[in-house]
């Protein structure tokens, strides 16, 4: 039984008692009326109170109850558009993503509009004292094969040194593995340029002529001799001269140019 149908009931109990009560009230003496309609006002007025006040509880609830309804529902709706908005949002950060990677890829054609590059982007990577790699989302379905020379912005990444059909494998120049034949921009003096054990963010500098003059601060290019990277590629620039008894032990600490733990768009030049 819902709450309006008890509602009816209590009303129609309260106006058959009013009712009986008139009833009795017309037959009685007139000069006993007063006294009678006092004893009725005692007995009636206090049921229907507590009716009135039962009526309104009951009404009351009812309307809390349905607003209660209401603010579930409404909830529930601001939920699902709050999901929607969520689920837009990440929408919106992937298309940004995407556009930022598609002005860096022209960004670095232009930059390097001289070779037949390759675009790629890093999909993992395992930079460490004992290994410096990192994997790109192209393989031999993209023409890709081992020693083909990896670009970034900022300059040299590595070479590729396994393939396969979707993905290919890039040894960074800081890994220990790791020589490149150099020249130093002022001098033009040959050096090698190799990753060290000690400390995987930065290159040791060797093989530096007696004769030649390192400059701290000195930028450093590929050579182009050893088959595998292009002439004229930044590599990095002279961070430190380290001086022995010996001057031909002398080496020098080279700051590459490229982060390697935060690179995410590369080139592949095409040779």
């Amino acid at each position: 039984m819902n709450r309006n149908k008890q509602t009816e009931i209590l009303g129609g109990v309260v106006t058959v008692i009013i009712l009986i009560l008139l009833i009795f009230l017309s037959n009685v003496e007139t000069n006993k009326l007063s006294y009678f309609e006092s004893v009725a006002s005692s007995i009636v007025n206090p049921i229907q109170r507590i009716f009135t006040d039962l009526k309104n509880k009951i009404q009351g609830n009812s309307t809390y109850f349905s607003n209660m309804d209401s603010i579930i529902e409404e909830n529930k709706q601001l939920k699902e558009k709050n999901e929607e908005l969520e689920t837009q949002l990440r929408e919106l950060e992937s298309i940004k993503a995407d556009n930022k990677t598609l002005q860096d890829y022209m960004g670095l054609t232009k930059k390097y509009s001289s070779y037949q590059t390759i675009p790629a982007y890093v999909i993992n990577r395992d930079v460490s004292n004992f290994n410096s790699t990192i994997v790109l989302n192209v393989g031999e379905n993209d023409g890709i094969k081992e020693n083909m020379t990896v670009i970034a912005e900022k300059g040299l990444v590595g070479h590729v040194v396994s393939v396969s059909t979707n993905t290919c494998k890039v040894q960074v120049i800081i890994d220990s593995a790791s020589t490149v034949s150099c020249t130093l921009s002022t001098t033009q003096e040959s050096i090698i340029c190799k990753g060290t054990l000690e400390n995987n963010q930065v290159l040791r500098a060797s093989y530096i002529p007696t004769g030649a003059e390192v400059i701290q601060g000195d930028s450093v290019y590929t050579s182009g001799v050893g088959g595998i990277y292009p002439k004229g590629i930044i590599i990095g620039t002279i961070k430190e001269i380290i001086t022995t008894s010996n001057i031909t032990d002398r080496y020098a600490i080279v700051e590459p140019a490229v982060d390697f733990s935060k690179v995410d768009t590369v080139l592949i030049i095409n040779q």
